[in-house]
């Protein structure tokens, strides 16, 4: 995002323009929400993931509900809003990274 925000642009407009996309996002968004719940259980911060493991199961589960043609349409709508925050958007991103890997590497609470 922050070395090729120009790419990034294609990337993110191309999510949910068929319903295969569509489903596979949905598919990883079930999974990493899942794995977080997972890794929870184990870690100093299982309140956060398991907050955000939640999150996203339960955004997936909605988005579920949703035809991918009109999660097409927000995205086409959403996607180029969003695309002026990219470099925040960037930075967001690898410190959650960041705070994901480190609660991995430093592992349980106990």
């Amino acid at each position: 995002m922050l070395s090729r925000p120009a790419r990034i642009h294609g990337f993110l407009l191309g999510f949910a323009d068929s319903a295969l996309k569509h489903y596979a996002e949905l598919l990883v968004r079930l999974l990493v929400g899942s794995s977080l719940l997972l890794v929870a259980r184990e870690s100093a911060y299982s309140s956060v993931l398991s907050a955000f493991g939640w999150l996203l199961i339960i955004t997936t589960a909605l988005m579920a509900l949703i035809p991918w043609r009109v999660h097409h349409r927000f995205t086409q709508s959403a996607v180029p809003k969003a695309l002026r925050f990219l470099p925040l958007i960037g930075i967001a991103s690898l410190t959650v990274a960041a705070f994901l890997l480190q609660t991995i590497v430093t592992g349980s609470s106990s």
